[in-house]
């Protein structure tokens, strides 16, 4: 029997991609819009996609101009399937708002508007090319996948982490300019969120074919 992944969606026009990655990495991906019946009953592993910001209100700030209309709704479905995975050690991949969401779930903060946005919103046209260097930590999740201390990712965010969630690490981090991309939470079996879009670099980047291979892997790995 295929293990199943619940992927979290508000727009199906952008689900395509990560469904494709998990596919290729040999998992059985399952969407489903955010909304009250979401739950991981059945499932062995979630998946967080990208999105709108996270209300500023979960982590005590006041929304500013340049943050997008928040959508309550996905973020109090969002944070009840977190707990659910939490609760049950579920595998978890979270990419770009998921990463966020993550942070905002241990208590941290996010930066509202980076300073260096442009540097992290490549212009519209292929998603698939990369925007910046990463340099990704020793000793994390993320670098027993990649096995190397260098990425280059793509990038499409004006937000980013802040103050870190209590009993998350960093993996990585913008070389130039030190924005943390890349949270784990080392006491589960597996919990990583990335800020940049590996699903659309993954149709003809091997390098980040790996981070949905590794989530897939810990998906299928028996629980001790």
């Amino acid at each position: 029997m295929s293990k199943r992944a619940l992927v979290i969606y508000r727009e199906i026009a952008r689900l395509q991609p990560y469904l494709a990655a998990l596919s290729a990495a040999g998992l059985d991906p399952v969407p489903a819009v955010a909304g009250p019946l979401a739950s991981l009953s059945g499932f062995d592993g979630l998946v967080l996609v990208g999105g709108a910001d996270v209300n500023p209100t979960r982590y005590g700030e006041t929304r500013q101009p340049e943050t997008e209309t928040p959508d309550d709704e996905r973020d109090a479905i969002e944070f009840a399937l977190l707990e659910q995975a939490f609760e049950r050690d579920l595998p978890v991949l979270a990419i770009c708002r998921g990463l966020q969401l993550v942070n905002v779930f241990h208590g941290g903060s996010l930066i509202q508007h980076l300073n260096s946005s442009e540097r992290h919103q490549r212009p519209e046209g292929d998603h698939g090319l990369p925007a910046h260097e990463v340099t990704i930590l020793p000793g994390t999740v993320l670098c027993a996948i990649a096995g190397t201390p260098k990425w280059q990712v793509n990038s499409r965010h004006h937000q980013a982490v802040k103050t870190l969630g209590k009993g998350l690490r960093v993996s990585a981090v913008d070389t130039e300019d030190g924005t943390i991309e890349a949270l784990e939470r080392p006491d589960k079996r597996f919990v990583l969120a990335v800020q940049w879009h590996p699903e659309d670099q993954a149709p003809r980047d091997p390098e980040q074919a790996k981070i949905f291979q590794g989530f897939v892997a810990a998906v299928c790995r028996p629980v001790t």
